[in-house]
């Protein structure tokens, strides 16, 4: 995730900068830096981000848009995604099958989720 992306959340989500960083468990200045550019976002806040977006209430009100659907799996079954009926978080769960990601590290993983609708649909 780029500051950008970071900034465009945080406006999203209506919080400001103290309250994005009380909620993700990290100091002002972190997140501060985070939009300035000075620090890198780490994979973890960038996850806690996500989720958050995902559940916010401007969400819930839209159709849910589960994985499967979207890319016609034909590998459902197989999946932590279809097995938890999380299609919508995809790219929150370890040993997804979607794009040969399963035994990819977390980074790994996430380099091909954001590129992807599902994801991308929630900035």
């Amino acid at each position: 995730m780029d500051r950008e992306k970071f900034t465009e959340a945080r406006a999203k989500l209506g919080k400001t900068q103290k309250s994005l960083a009380e909620l993700l468990g990290v100091s002002l200045k972190a997140v501060q830096s985070y939009e300035q550019g000075w620090r890198s976002i780490p994979v973890h806040v960038e996850r806690q981000l996500y989720f958050l977006l995902v559940n916010y209430r401007y969400n819930k009100a839209n159709k849910r848009k589960d994985c499967w659907n979207l890319k016609k799996c034909d590998c459902k079954k197989e999946c932590p995604a279809w097995e938890f009926q999380a299609g919508h978080l995809c790219w929150f769960l370890s040993g997804t099958r979607c794009e040969c990601t399963a035994d990819m590290n977390w980074k790994e993983k996430m380099d091909i989720c954001r590129n992807c609708d599902i994801l991308t649909s929630l900035l």
